[in-house]
């Protein structure tokens, strides 16, 4: 909005200073500050509505120190996060940007799927919420939708780079003139790092385009999935989801505005990528909305994000990855969420294998997801047959830990461009 208003006016009537409205840095910088302002100045009010309401978060036994004095706190605050996402969004990107109304679909779609899924928990006092099978066909619709526009909108282009070998010890990097539609993805670790996800039914001939388009909203699908979920289970603990989701998103703004810049991309040897740089914009509003809820969300929280936030931190991350044609990234940058999905999955699988053999379950982790594994007293897996307890971590240090954990995985991903 303020956008097209300023570059009226400049056009209009020559108005001194309103044509840094056109550089995606200074609206980048305006989103990011206007978005941490909106989720501080905001939060309390929301919070103490929230108290008033009694919409306080139910908790169960864990068996984990910390736990019982968290009963009662404010949940569903992901409201914060939403709506200081979407008015610096509104107010200082190109409303028209075909991504930007993928991720504010994106964002609105998956917060109201958290945000059925936390009422029924709070007001019907069903522990149990959405049922699991309306969740998933819910965020296949997501992955439905997104896959569609990207796959058909004449919008949605790139434009292809080439290595070309000057000399022996010299390459250039160069982009095709035109734009095209393609369904290519940038591969870490790989020299000639573009991938063309069509190659995979390369053998249906002449079904061929029909089932790139099928395989493609299938992956789409699938990625949405699994980053949601694995956002999900990752808020478990005070600040963490909320805190990794931050870091993850200075990491894919990064990658974005280099995406959309043909001297960053010629440089890293990835595609070109118009009108990402919007994208850019999206970022910084994400980064400054998570900041300004962790002020709130951080040990010992005051609010909690509930379902409204984690699923909308999860979609957000995973649809803003994929229109930049960096999912195959995700594993990486998103190693947490991998780990504590992971987690889980092991400790039910095991579980179930060892009764069924032994009549007994056994445990590789205390619990699971992953996080709560330290926060345990007593021993599983490894530590069991040793008999070799591990010490119980502080929540807040296992909370820095992984923090920690994940700004390396974001360098790491960002270095994987051009370690090839």
């Amino acid at each position: 909005m303020l956008y097209d208003l300023f570059n009226y006016l400049d056009l209009q009537f020559d108005l001194p200073g309103a044509g840094v409205f056109r550089y995606i840095s200074f609206r980048a910088i305006c989103a990011l500050i206007f978005s941490l302002f909106i989720s501080t100045m905001i939060g309390h009010r929301i919070i103490n509505r929230l108290r008033r309401m009694q919409i306080g978060e139910s908790i169960r036994d864990l068996g984990v120190e910390g736990q019982a004095i968290k009963k009662g706190t404010p949940t569903m605050g992901g409201v914060i996060i939403i709506i200081a996402i979407l008015i610096p969004v509104l107010l200082f990107s190109r409303i028209n940007n075909i991504y930007l109304i993928i991720m504010m679909i994106t964002t609105i779609w998956m917060g109201g799927l958290g945000f059925m899924d936390d009422y029924i928990k709070v007001f019907k006092k069903d522990k149990e919420g959405l049922h699991g099978w309306f969740k998933i066909l819910a965020q296949a619709g997501l992955g439905l939708i997104v896959g569609l526009i990207l796959f058909f909108s004449p919008d949605v282009v790139i434009r292809e780079n080439r290595t070309v070998q000057i000399r022996e010890d010299i390459e250039d990097v160069q982009f095709h003139a035109s734009r095209i539609k393609s369904t290519q993805t940038t591969i870490p670790f790989v020299k000639n790092n573009n991938f063309d996800y069509a190659q995979l039914v390369g053998w249906t001939g002449d079904y061929q385009p029909v089932a790139a388009c099928i395989a493609f909203i299938l992956i789409v699908t699938f990625i949405v999935m699994a980053v949601s979920n694995g956002a999900n289970l990752t808020d478990g603990l005070d600040g963490l989801a909320t805190g990794s989701s931050a870091i993850i998103g200075v990491a894919l703004g990064t990658l974005a505005y280099m995406s959309s810049h043909i001297e960053f991309a010629s440089f890293l040897n990835i595609m070109f990528i118009p009108g990402a740089e919007e994208l850019v914009i999206f970022a910084s509003a994400f980064i400054g909305a998570t900041i300004g809820f962790l002020w709130y969300n951080a040990y010992p929280a005051q609010v909690f994000m509930g379902d409204t936030g984690s699923l909308t931190l999860g979609g957000i991350i995973a649809v803003f990855a994929i229109l930049i044609r960096k999912e195959l990234l995700l594993p990486i940058l998103c190693g947490i969420f991998l780990a504590e999905a992971v987690s889980v999955m092991l400790q039910v699988s095991y579980f179930r294998f060892t009764k069924k053999i032994h009549g007994e379950g056994h445990r590789i982790f205390k619990m699971t997801p992953l996080h709560h594994h330290f926060q345990k007293r007593g021993n599983a897996g490894i530590q069991a047959i040793l008999q070799k307890p591990l010490n119980v971590v502080p929540e807040s240090k296992i909370v820095v830990r992984f923090w920690l954990i994940g700004i390396i995985l974001a360098a790491i991903t960002i270095i994987t461009l051009k370690v090839r």
